[in-house]
């Protein structure tokens, strides 16, 4: 089964009682697991008024990075208890570090994985403080190069660390049209590794259409109602949304089903209702059979269509009335 994970990110609007709100949200929409983020404005950026710190386009436009992230990141010192709270409604607990000091506070909450972001793919010296702590990573690899993705993996392969890929448009809300859900599989392929979608697109189409397509993981942001301003709520599931998504992954991966051949438990009252051959004439014994006298015919309790030609022109063993099936009993060995 695919493992599903809800992004809290800044959904919790500056309230811990908000974000242990969204936990037990998160886990009756049937969430496996709920993820925050660790940082600090001071840590992942610098309060800076230059050009290059200034968002011009899209859902943050006219936004200040720091002033951004002071909005949206989630208080260290909540993240242990969030944590708590998350194994007392018993889903599992996941943080994405920004920086050094990041992956060494989480360490001290003894986290048993690490997820890293897209943004974050090229921070090679980050991805390698992470893969040396010897944990679980997922990795989304959102506007990532083919290079990039290789010099990721290839550090955290120096640690033997078990690795997933996740395939992730990094754009806020994500355009279903450059989802290239392919790219996933491709993914898998190429690094011989799980893979799944970091799913930042409006609805579950992409999740579920993922996980129909061997996606082992699901992310998605999670907040309690969009109407609660924040920097993710615009592009986040709803809990009524995020259980029907759930539900639709969890449909879709029993109608994937096994490897299976010949009738299902389901089928079996259905298999009478094949064709086979029967008698559409009264035939007397020694008569020929013949295409006037027999024919492919519904129902199936007669000898499989196949066997027509073998068995025209024999001659009937018995007498034979109308609307019997012709079985090997009445034909002999053919």
């Amino acid at each position: 089964m695919a493992y599903i994970i809800a992004e809290m990110s800044a959904n919790h609007a500056g309230s811990i009682e908000r974000a242990k709100e969204i936990i037990h949200a998160a886990e009756k929409a049937g969430a496996d697991c709920i993820k925050i983020q660790t940082y600090t404005p001071d840590t992942i950026t610098i309060d800076c008024d230059n050009e290059y710190f200034h968002i011009t386009n899209g859902t943050w436009k006219d936004e200040k990075l720091y002033d951004l992230y002071g909005k949206a990141y989630t208080p260290w010192e909540w993240q242990a208890e969030l944590m708590e709270e998350a194994q007392k409604v018993g889903i599992d607990f996941l943080s994405t570090p920004f920086d050094k000091t990041a992956v060494d506070f989480l360490e001290s909450l003894n986290v048993k994985a690490y997820k890293i972001a897209s943004f974050e793919l090229v921070d090679i010296p980050l991805i390698e403080y992470v893969a040396s702590k010897g944990k679980p990573i997922i990795m989304s690899t959102g506007m990532g190069t083919l290079e990039e993705i290789e010099d990721a993996v290839s550090v955290v392969r120096k640690y033997h660390n078990h690795i997933t890929l996740l395939k992730c448009s990094s754009a806020y809300p994500a355009i279903s049209d450059e989802m290239n859900l392919l790219t996933m599989i491709d993914l898998k392929k190429r690094f011989g590794c799980p893979v799944g979608l970091s799913d930042h697109s409006m609805g579950s189409l992409g999740a579920v259409a993922a996980v129909a397509m061997g996606a082992d993981i699901i992310e998605k942001h999670f907040c309690l109602s969009r109407s609660i301003d924040n920097p993710d709520s615009s592009f986040s599931m709803e809990p009524q949304e995020f259980a029907d998504m759930v539900q639709n992954v969890r449909m879709v991966e029993k109608a994937k089903g096994v490897v299976h051949y010949g009738p299902t438990t389901q089928d079996k009252d259905s298999v009478v209702f094949r064709k086979s051959i029967f008698a559409v004439q009264d035939i007397k014994k020694g008569e020929l059979l013949s295409e006037e006298n027999i024919r492919v015919i519904r129902p199936g309790y007669g000898m499989k269509p196949k066997y027509l030609g073998d068995i025209l022109g024999k001659e009937a063993l018995c007498d034979v009335s109308r609307g019997t099936p012709i079985l090997r009993k009445i034909v002999g060995e053919i």
